[in-house]
């Protein structure tokens, strides 16, 4: 659907963006993260035609964004970071406007207006003037001028920026019924939101792709050691001797609540994990004793961001073997780091 080819952006002797390569596939909803200044809206800009790239391509479903602009452009719908609204119009006239710039044909414009105001949910301020709109609704109507011609590939630049709790559960919600239809790509500083929303995720720092995943896969793949917490209706003896049938488990202490149960809390590493707590799951259930709290727990995936975007060389270089999952998912990430030097290039 989106092929990202060795893309390159310059500033001057500013490296924003650096041969950057991965593919969007149809039918998903792709999270964008990166730090500040990491190139993901100059990425964005380029994909979306509005930024000419140093060097490298862009296809939208097989169009070159560059060389065959006006096919490509069909296929998207963007939503920068600022949505580009006319502040002195009505949503409604704006959104006429909007259709009228994308060619959609003069009969079919009431019936697509009211159907991106429908589900953005702005048809009761369709009359109102944008300039008294709330951030949130001014972020439904960017989104609805996004989707106004059913594009297939949506583009959205931190649709939740500023938002209080409440609009960004109802964007995070919208989001993902616009992932039901079409291929979505978003980006965020809200890791939470992302792996909420997001089928996979790519990470990118100083302008180069560093992971491409889904969540749990990067959690799991970046966990060298999975943390276990365990409490069981049964004495330490009991709970001592249960855990003893289970090959694999480290030296445990064990510790003793006023209620009669036994706590454990050790660790394993991440790759045999889930086959540890099966292996534990059995045996309670073989010894008749009940298990009531078996809790394993991994890197979460702000502490996979904070440690690939830190710029620690160990990570770096394991973020050199990604693969991404799924056939044609992305691209291999292959990129030679320099510690020291990488923004500077």
């Amino acid at each position: 659907m989106i092929e990202v080819s060795h893309l390159t952006k310059r500033y001057g002797n500013n490296l924003a963006v650096s041969d950057l390569t991965f593919t969007i596939e149809k039918g998903q909803i792709y999270g964008f993260l990166g730090p500040n200044g990491a190139g993901k809206s100059t990425t964005m800009n380029i994909m979306t035609g509005c930024l000419a790239a140093t060097s490298g391509y862009v296809k939208i479903d097989g169009y070159d964004i560059f060389e065959q602009p006006l096919e490509a452009k069909k296929r998207i719908g963007y939503l920068p970071e600022l949505p580009p609204l006319y502040m002195d119009r009505t949503p409604r006239e704006y959104l006429t406007f909007v259709a009228r710039a994308k060619g959609i044909a003069k009969s079919a414009i009431a019936s697509q207006i009211a159907h991106v105001m429908e589900v953005t949910q702005i048809t009761d301020v369709a009359d109102r003037l944008c300039k008294f709109l709330s951030k949130g609704y001014r972020q439904r109507v960017g989104i609805a001028q996004a989707i106004l011609g059913d594009p297939e590939i949506i583009i959205l630049d931190e649709p939740t920026v500023g938002l209080d709790p409440r609009q960004i559960i109802e964007i995070r919600n919208l989001i993902r019924k616009l992932g039901e239809e079409h291929t979505v790509l978003l980006s965020s500083h809200i890791l939470s939101e992302v792996q909420a929303v997001c089928d996979t995720i790519l990470i990118i720092s100083k302008g180069k792709l560093i992971a491409c995943d889904s969540a749990e896969n990067l959690e799991k793949r970046f966990s060298e050691a999975s943390h276990i917490d365990l409490t069981a209706e049964a004495n330490e003896e009991e709970t001592r001797s249960i855990l003893a049938s289970v090959e694999g488990l480290p030296q445990i202490t064990l510790s003793s609540t006023d209620e009669g149960q036994t706590k454990a809390s050790f660790d394993v590493s991440s790759d045999v994990c889930d086959e540890i707590c099966r292996n534990i799951f059995k045996a309670f259930a073989a010894s008749g004793k009940v298990l009531l709290q078996l809790a394993p727990k991994t890197a979460s995936l702000e502490e996979i961001f904070i440690e690939l975007t830190s710029g620690k060389t160990n990570q770096e270089t394991a973020a050199e073997e990604i693969e991404a999952t799924g056939e044609d998912a992305a691209e291999t990430v292959q990129e030679e780091i320099n510690d020291k030097k990488e923004g500077e290039e």
